[in-house]
């Protein structure tokens, strides 16, 4: 017993090794990047050179969008990534991907759809299967180094107990959607770590090895699961199985525009709630030039304290995760109790328990992810207003 526990410590703080040892390799790259265009942004500057600055800016946003989704990655390995399920009509969001995955895939790739024609709507966040799916249509091109065809199919599929138990997955009903490659295969030990971080295996430098692992948290904390059908010389099928919605698909509706110009209404206040000063900073300089008043406060107290007096405040805007012991949506529902009208934006990186009911926003709340883009928080924050 003595030995069979070192093993699992051993094995535990192998794992371990592996996730933090990629993770660093991956940062150390992107923050080479970020920091490295910042200080040539600054010597520019000092030296008049200005025609220099939109490259060098351009080179830290994109480090930085690629070191946001390596931690929306991460946090969808270890199922805590803020997900905002919905009825969804799955069919429709592969016709509304196929465009893409073909030109991400090229020409020598043969992509073919095959459709359940009674597809049942899915519970799920339909942007995260979408980023799923088009992982999953990457690797099926990797696969195939000369070219092939990928299939993408939808079915309703009912899972009896003794199939739950095979699949690892509770029994019921459910949506499958299914990427075919035409590819090399995999053999059995390379499925069998297919899902662990940082596992690949692609070239250093061409992937983190965290595609399926995401995928895997994502389907797991969807509700669902994922699966793996491969063998060497034949292609590869990976399925993800996503709980059935008993009602219809919500439709999506375009967003506002997202543009800075002035917007808001005489008097229209906003707080904004959150630890950390440079956010605070952002997110109260965007509302001043889309003319609102900010109120900010650094803890859950504080903007509890100013919900509960008689300032005006049209939207609170607030992270989930705040020092003091009132988080925020506790502070937020302890504010409804006078205020049963209050509309509640939460910005957070991750997915607090306390953030969902029944795995649904309340009316008049909804969430946005950090780090988030200026033109996404101005489109949430003039929606809630203006609902």
């Amino acid at each position: 017993m003595n030995a069979e526990e070192q093993l699992r410590q051993s094995q535990k703080m192998e794992a371990v090794g592996q996730l933090t040892g990629g993770l660093a390799h991956d940062f150390n790259n992107l923050l080479a990047g970020i920091s490295g265009s910042l200080i040539l942004m600054s010597t520019r500057i000092d030296q008049g050179r200005l025609k220099d600055i939109d490259k060098y800016m351009a080179a830290a946003q994109g480090a930085t969008k690629r070191a946001a989704a390596l931690t929306h990655r991460l946090l969808a390995f270890s199922r805590r990534q803020t997900l905002a399920p919905k009825g969804t009509d799955v069919n429709a969001l592969v016709d509304g991907m196929l465009d893409l995955v073909r030109r991400t895939v090229g020409p020598g790739v043969q992509v073919e759809t095959l459709e359940s024609a009674d597809l049942w709507p899915a519970l799920v966040d339909p942007s995260q299967l979408e980023n799923a799916l088009l992982n999953l249509c990457i690797n099926a091109r990797d696969a195939m180094p000369d070219g092939g065809r990928i299939a993408i199919e939808t079915a309703n599929r009912r899972i009896d107990p003794r199939a739950a138990g095979r699949q690892d997955m509770p029994a019921g009903e459910y949506l499958s959607l299914s990427v075919s490659d035409t590819g090399t295969g995999m053999p059995p030990e390379v499925v069998a770590k297919a899902f662990d971080p940082f596992f690949t295996t692609k070239p250093l430098g061409q992937g983190t090895g965290l595609g399926l692992s995401m995928i895997y948290g994502f389907a797991k904390q969807s509700g669902g699961q994922v699966r793996i059908h491969s063998e060497e010389g034949r292609g590869t099928t990976v399925t993800v199985y996503l709980p059935r919605h008993r009602g219809e698909a919500d439709r999506d509706e375009a967003p506002p525009g997202g543009s800075l110009a002035p917007h808001a209404g005489i008097g229209e206040t906003v707080l904004m709630v959150d630890d950390e000063p440079s956010v605070r900073m952002l997110v109260t300089d965007v509302l001043g030039d889309l003319g609102y008043t900010a109120v900010e406060a650094a803890d859950g107290a504080g903007g509890l304290k100013v919900l509960q007096s008689d300032a005006r405040v049209d939207l609170l805007v607030t992270d989930v995760g705040l020092p003091g012991g009132l988080n925020g949506r506790q502070m937020a529902d302890a504010a409804r109790v006078s205020r049963p009208g209050l509309k509640v934006l939460f910005i957070t990186g991750y997915a607090e328990n306390a953030l969902l009911t029944d795995g649904r926003m309340e009316p008049g709340m909804a969430v946005l992810t950090k780090p988030f883009a200026v033109d996404a928080l101005v489109s949430r924050v003039r929606e809630l207003i203006a609902g």
